[in-house]
C-alpha cells in the first residue's frame, strides 16, 4: 500500500472483466524467455501488502519466467521518473501500486503502449485510455470473514481496530472482518481507529494500547505495530495480509492471508500470449482463485473451540465452492 492518502470518493464499484481491448505486443510462444519485469514499491518490501508483492514475484523469477528487478521506498515525486526508466531500460511487464500518483501512472503507460502495466489501483481500467494498463487491489475480504468468526468466538466482545488510512482497501478487510465477529459474537462493540500512515509502527502500537485501556481484549492488526501492543498487554491480535503467527506466537489467533501469485501468473500468462490487455484483475484475490487464504493457527491449534472451526470450515468450503459470498462493502467503518 503507498505511502499518502487520496481522495476517498474515487471509487463506486469495480466491475471484475472490464471491456478492453487486447494490446499489440508481438505474439509470444510459450517457451518464450523470461519476461523482463520491474516493480516499483513506494514501501519497504518487508511493508506487509508489499511483500506479499514481492514473494510472488521472487518465485516467478525463481521458476525463470521473469527477470525481476525492484525499486523500493521511491518517493510519489519520483515514481514517474523510476516507471519511466524502467520502461526505457526494456522491461516489458512494469507491476506497482499507483493510489497516490494514479494520472502520472497511467501517463506513463500511454507513452508505452509496448509494455504491460500491472499497478495496484483503486480505479477501473480504461481500455480506451490506457489498453496496456491493468489494475489489481488485495480482494481478501473472504479470508478476513473467517478470522472475524474465530475474533468473536475467542473475544469477550470489546474489539480493537487499527488501520492506516480509511480507504476501501483498508475498509473492505476491516468490514468484513466485523461482519464475521457478529456472527460469533452478536453483542461485540468495535473501536474503530486510523493512524494516517501506511507504515508507522510506534503510532499503531500506541493507538492500540489506548483501545486496549478502554476495554478491548481483542485487537485487528491492520497495520504493524499492533500485535506489539497486543503482546505487551497479553490480549490476543489477529493479523491481516500475512502470517505474523512465528512471531507473536501467544497473541496472533489468526490471520487473513493475500497471495498476490494467482494474480501475477495470470498477467505473466497474457504477456507471454501476447494478449495482455487493461483489465480488473482483482478477481484473483478472492479465495475460490486461491488468492487469499485462512493461515494456519499454529500455536492456537487445539485452543479455538473444536465446534467454530467446524464452522469456519463450513463457511471456507461454502466460499470456495461460491454458495456463500462474503459482502464487499467499502464504505468507512465505524466504533460501535
Amino acid at each position: 500500500m503507498p505511502h499518502n492518502i487520496f481522495p476517498l470518493n474515487r471509487r463506486n464499484i469495480l466491475k471484475l472483466g472490464a471491456a478492453s481491448a487486447a494490446l499489440p505486443f508481438m505474439a509470444r510462444a510459450a517457451h518464450a524467455a523470461a519476461i523482463k519485469t520491474a516493480a516499483i514499491y513506494t514501501v519497504p518490501v518487508e511493508q506487509q501488502w508489499v511483500s506479499r508483492i514481492h514473494k510472488a514475484a521472487t518465485t516467478a523469477k525463481e521458476r525463470g519466467d521473469i527477470e525481476y528487478v525492484f525499486s523500493e521506498k521511491v518517493a510519489n515525486t519520483d515514481y514517474e521518473r523510476v516507471m519511466r526508466e524502467y520502461c526505457e531500460a526494456g522491461h516489458q511487464l512494469i507491476v506497482g501500486e499507483a493510489f497516490a500518483v494514479e494520472d502520472a501512472a497511467r501517463a506513463v503507460a500511454k507513452d508505452y503502449p509496448d509494455r504491460a502495466f500491472l499497478i495496484g489501483s483503486s480505479f477501473p481500467p480504461d481500455a480506451a485510455a490506457n489498453p496496456n494498463f491493468a489494475v489489481f487491489d488485495n480482494y481478501i475480504q473472504d479470508a478476513s470473514y473467517l478470522t472475524g468468526l474465530i475474533a468473536g468466538a475467542m473475544s469477550k466482545g470489546n474489539i480493537g481496530m487499527v488501520g492506516g488510512y480509511p480507504i476501501p482497501e483498508v475498509n473492505r478487510l476491516m468490514n468484513a472482518f466485523m461482519a464475521g465477529v457478529r456472527v460469533t459474537r452478536q453483542d461485540a462493540k468495535f473501536q474503530v481507529a486510523f493512524i494516517g500512515s501506511w507504515f508507522d509502527p510506534p503510532k499503531a502500537k500506541e493507538t492500540a494500547l489506548a483501545q486496549i485501556d478502554a476495554g478491548a481484549d481483542l485487537l485487528y492488526a491492520e497495520r504493524f505495530g499492533v500485535s506489539d501492543a497486543a503482546k505487551e498487554r497479553k490480549v490476543l491480535a489477529v493479523g491481516n495480509v500475512i502470517d505474523t503467527q512465528g512471531d507473536y506466537p501467544e497473541t496472533v489467533v489468526a490471520s487473513a492471508l493475500w497471495h498476490f501469485e494467482p494474480t501475477l501468473d495470470a498477467a505473466i500468462a497474457a504477456v507471454q500470449a501476447g494478449s495482455f490487455k487493461a483489465d480488473d484483475y482483482g478477481q484473483y484475490s478472492f479465495m475460490k482463485a486461491g488468492g487469499c487464504s485462512l493461515a494456519p493457527l499454529g500455536t492456537f491449534e487445539g485452543k479455538v473451540p473444536a465446534d467454530l472451526m467446524a464452522q469456519v470450515k463450513e463457511t471456507e468450503e461454502k466460499i470456495k465452492a461460491g454458495s456463500f459470498t462474503v459482502a464487499i462493502d467499502d464504505s468507512e467503518p465505524k466504533s460501535s
